[in-house]
């Protein structure tokens, strides 16, 4: 029993969102197997990998109010001050922006970075060029969302990417979110940017491994590095 507990507990749960797909493997599997064997332990497989995708572990945030987590998992692919998309409509000045790369063996719950309410959503059509680009946060279909919290407006793009073909985010205008609230998901490979207003500096350098909800990215002020956390 204590063997099943301990695997139970390492195992994450799989988000709703990938049932449809698991079951599709799955179905998939078995039919190929009726007309050779190996077909099915190979669908298996994908359907193993297809549960892992969707796979949606709990994290441990870290609250308070100057801290920046990040909003994927993924690699840190960019760094940099630039102006902000026209659609967040945050002015037309430079921006600290902190992109995360997510590849398709990473987790794609996506997260709050900060708590607030959303003033603004907007969803624009585009191109499905790797996300890992710098072009991609201008050509590529994204989905925006600004937070209005403590530290003023910021803004959470969600950005398609080669595989991605579908962005989900489920929550609402006015929804009110906490830091590491998870608000939507992208489906096979794909990148999230933040945009943060003056007074942000970042915690992170290009290249290094974030985790949603956890990885602090950006912090303002000056304030000591101790705060209570929240599980989710």
């Amino acid at each position: 029993m204590h063997i099943f507990a301990s695997i139970r507990n390492v195992m994450a749960p799989v988000h709703k969102a990938g049932y449809l797909f698991i079951a599709a493997f799955f179905a998939v599997a078995v039919v190929l197997g009726f007309f050779w064997e190996p077909l099915f332990w190979l669908g298996l497989i994908l359907t193993a990998w297809c549960a892992y995708f969707f796979r949606d572990p709990e994290r441990v945030t870290p609250v308070a109010d100057h801290l920046v987590v990040s909003p994927a998992d993924g690699r840190v692919s960019l760094v940099g001050h630039v102006v902000p998309p026209a659609e967040l409509d945050l002015g037309v000045e430079p921006m600290l922006r902190i992109s995360v790369f997510m590849t398709v063996l990473d987790c794609h719950v996506n997260r709050a970075p900060m708590r607030g309410r959303i003033t603004r959503i907007a969803y624009r059509e585009g191109e499905f060029r790797n996300a890992e680009l710098d072009k991609a946060s201008e050509v590529n279909e994204r989905n925006s969302l600004v937070i209005d919290g403590p530290q003023g407006e910021i803004g959470v793009v969600q950005i398609a990417g080669l595989l991605a073909r579908r962005i989900i985010c489920w929550s609402r205008t006015e929804d009110r979110l906490e830091a590491g609230e998870r608000f939507g998901l992208i489906r096979f490979g794909s990148r999230l940017d933040v945009y943060l207003p003056d007074g942000a500096r970042p915690r992170v350098a290009e290249g290094q491994t974030a985790i949603a909800g956890e990885t602090i990215i950006a912090e303002f002020g000056n304030q000591l590095p101790t705060w209570p956390s929240r599980r989710d």
